[in-house]
């Protein structure tokens, strides 16, 4: 049976061919005694396979070689796991299709999400253009908030009227049956807070109270793919309030590289996670501003993700900070706080030997952040 703590890449690739990922077992551990498991039995005898049919509450599939997927207590699967009759017990699992978005492949999303951390249960706010109503890659979103207008035909007041913030949400939490990408937490609810306009411009203040209101809902993670050349007091008050209410904020290190010490506001704010963009050659890209307030790289430059009304590729801190939020995300839902969710990401992340001031603490991993191997080796 596959053990959820050594699938890698390179295992789930070798076993599918490239083209599925592999059934992600998973282990009975987390379930109760009396609680209803489905799982995968293997047996090399009749005496075996009499003694898990007897013991199933449904046969749900007999396969023509010897194993059969049952529905049982565990307590009976844990009894059938130690039959000698018994070849395995195996939780049953769940497979994917493959993202075509580097990105999501290069920080190990792959690996993170077949062995079952999805975001489920997790809250994450786009402060952004908005989200849109009814994009079939995006049944996730929750609820929403504007504090700036909507444009015309709009289908709430914090529809995305400029198309940035649905492309920010498509690369934290696409749904798996996306056509242009998987999200990074594709099962985290995404909550529209709409504080930039259709021309993707907006106030401090509009800001600073989207944050706020962010914070005052108890959401776990903020992502601002959005910045200014200079700072803001009101900005900072309700980065730090946010902080202080449990909210882990992920900003866009800005587009102005090649540069020197120009990392943009929020992002340069130290309550918040400034993200700088990686290429496919996992080298700074051209455009990433950098800095000492640089605390993680992610994939940036040519990020296929959801556009209006179709799919686009596009490149930008923007996009590198929602790598990081995603992966946020997961951590989260284990049950993290934000400070710890936020040291978590550091500790874990994969150093590819660029100077500090360009990737921080290395590349984000989403594998190794949720407590898997996320080796290639």
């Amino acid at each position: 049976m596959f053990d959820e703590e050594t699938i890698t890449r390179r295992t789930v690739l070798k076993t599918t061919g490239g083209s599925l990922l592999a059934v992600g077992a998973g282990g009975l551990a987390g379930a109760s005694p009396d609680e209803e498991v489905r799982v995968n039995v293997g047996f090399d005898s009749g005496r075996g396979r009499s003694a898990a049919l007897d013991a199933a509450d449904e046969v749900v599939r007999e396969f023509t070689f010897d194993a059969a997927t049952l529905r049982l207590p565990k307590r009976a699967a844990t009894a059938l796991a130690e039959r000698d009759s018994v070849r395995y017990v195996e939780r049953d699992g769940t497979a994917r299709a493959l993202s075509t978005t580097w990105g999501y492949d290069r920080i190990d999303a792959d690996v993170a999400n077949i062995n079952g951390y999805t975001g489920a249960g997790a809250d994450v706010a786009v402060i952004d253009t908005g989200l849109p109503c009814d994009d079939p890659c995006l049944p996730n979103v929750g609820s929403g908030k504007a504090f700036v207008d909507c444009s015309s035909d709009c289908c709430a007041p914090w529809d995305d009227d400029n198309g940035h913030g649905t492309q920010v949400a498509g690369v934290i939490g696409a749904d798996e049956s996306c056509s242009c990408t998987t999200g990074i937490a594709p099962d985290a609810t995404l909550h529209a807070v709409k504080v930039l306009n259709d021309y993707g411009a907006g106030s401090y203040s509009d800001i600073a109270a989207g944050v706020e209101y962010v914070a005052r809902q108890g959401w776990d993670v903020g992502n601002l793919s959005l910045g200014g050349s200079s700072g803001s007091s009101v900005l900072k008050d309700a980065v730090e309030y946010a902080t202080n209410n449990g909210v882990l904020l992920v900003g866009a290190a800005g587009g102005s590289g090649p540069c020197t010490s120009c990392v943009g506001y929020p992002a340069a704010y130290p309550e918040v996670v400034a993200v700088s963009a990686t290429n496919r050659n996992d080298e700074l890209a051209s455009f990433s501003s950098r800095g000492p307030e640089i605390e993680l790289a992610a994939p940036g430059s040519d990020i296929t993700t959801v556009g209006s009304g179709g799919c686009a590729t596009l490149s930008g801190t923007s996009y590198a900070t929602a790598h990081a939020s995603g992966v946020a995300a997961l951590v989260m839902a284990q049950g993290y706080t934000n400070s710890g969710a936020r040291t978590r990401l550091q500790n874990t992340a994969e150093d590819l030997g660029l100077p500090s001031d360009e990737q921080g603490s290395g590349l984000v991993d989403a594998a190794a952040a949720v407590g898997l191997n996320s080796s290639d080796d």
